[in-house]
């Protein structure tokens, strides 16, 4: 199940909860979570690096206007704060990595750690019991429902967790080494035993810059290390990389998706995928 971008509800939809999450990976695994009964949208588009984003004064009133917002949390959404202490006392905010314990940024600039938590799809298990039971506190009445939903999908998590193991196993542990545009995919090297060797952007934050001295010694890491290519998310600005690689001759990888799914059309539609 995919989550739906906007629209207005159906009149025989509108005693339904109004659900909206911030990012598109987040609205598709709420919407696995709630099932047929609620259409949960989504406020930044596939098109946009979460992390960039700006809302508008209709994003603002968007939401506002729903009952439950769903958010990643661990600042990873730092535009939102002063939006939530003007909403109504009557919302719901539902942190998906409430009760998760984060690795701390390796740049010291984020105190709350390292937001990307979804690389882990262990993780992501309680993503879905935090919405759950999110869902379940706004609409009691359809507890029972949310909590099969809920069951259901983390018994596809374990699926894809164990997918993703058999996948990593065909590959030597000295081949595991990973270059990335920002420091976005630690939780998924932890977890499958790959060693992030370097970023461009040492920080889990995309706005930052590298120096010229650290984008030569990441061109010493590669050349030493003989890690292969630079790993980015295909929304990500590839001017550094494509420097860093004509340095070192690694191949830029740019059709990969980290911090947003892709269009329904496109090829990882779904948090899954």
């Amino acid at each position: 199940m995919n989550a739906c971008s906007d629209g207005s509800s159906s009149p025989a939809k509108a005693n339904r909860l109004d659900v909206r999450a911030t990012e598109s990976f987040i609205g598709d695994i709420a919407q696995n979570v709630a099932g047929d009964w609620i259409s949960v949208k989504t406020l930044i588009p596939v098109t946009v690096e979460p992390e960039e984003f700006e809302p508008t004064p209709l994003d603002i009133v968007k939401i506002t206007q729903n009952k439950v917002l769903i958010v990643n949390g661990l600042g990873y959404e730092r535009w939102l704060n002063k939006t939530l202490a003007n909403m109504s006392s009557h919302q719901q905010v539902i942190v998906t990595t409430h009760d998760l314990t984060s690795n701390p940024d390796p740049s010291g600039e984020r105190p709350e750690g390292d937001p990307h938590m979804w690389m882990n799809p262990l993780n992501v298990i309680r993503y879905v019991e935090n919405i759950r039971d999110g869902l379940s506190q706004a609409d009691p009445a359809r507890k029972d429902i949310y909590a099969r939903n809920a069951d259901a999908y983390v018994t596809k998590l374990k699926e894809l967790n164990e997918w993703v193991r058999n996948q990593v196993n065909e590959l030597p542990i000295e081949k595991r080494l990973l270059v990335t545009k920002h420091d976005a995919i630690g939780y998924f090297a932890q977890e499958y035993n790959f060693k992030v060797i370097g970023a461009i952007i040492p920080s889990v934050s995309p706005e930052a810059s590298p120096s010229a001295q650290q984008m030569a010694n990441l061109i010493d890491i590669i050349k030493n290390s003989g890690a292969p290519a630079i790993f980015m998310d295909i929304r990500e600005n590839q001017k550094l990389a494509q420097q860093i690689a004509m340095e070192t001759g690694v191949k830029v990888v740019t059709d990969i998706y980290v911090e947003s799914i892709s269009a329904p059309d496109g090829p990882a539609s779904t948090y899954i995928d």
